[in-house]
């Protein structure tokens, strides 16, 4: 058993009652706390598991529908993060949406992705 250094705790039980419940409910909070952050990572990664994937290709809209097209995007692209304004379509809706005129996003290139531009 560990002998605490002379002095170091105080010689009285009702002091050392007191240090001890102060030390207990500490111990207490630290466990919740412990608890609590462990419950937290483990639904994060639930979600994480669970988020389904991102599209393989994306039209982005006007603000005054989704029938004006600005840019066909691929999932992976950065923007898509930026706004709301985005669908999920296939693989032919996008080489369509391409070949209709609608612009490629210069930052994903979706139209050297796609194979339409070298």
């Amino acid at each position: 058993m560990i002998q605490p250094p002379p002095r170091l705790l105080p010689p009285d039980l009702p002091r050392l009652k007191t240090l001890r419940a102060w030390h207990a409910m500490w111990l207490s909070l630290i466990d919740q706390a412990i608890t609590d952050l462990k419950r937290r990572e483990a639904e994060r990664e639930e979600g994480e598991r669970r988020r389904p994937p991102p599209p393989e290709w994306t039209i982005e809209h006007a603000l005054g529908g989704p029938h004006l097209l600005i840019a066909v995007h691929t999932g992976e692209c950065w923007r898509l993060r930026k706004t709301g304004r985005m669908r999920p379509v296939d693989r032919d809706t996008a080489r369509q949406a391409l070949a209709d005129g609608v612009e490629a996003c210069g930052f994903c290139r979706p139209d050297t992705a796609l194979g339409m531009i070298d």
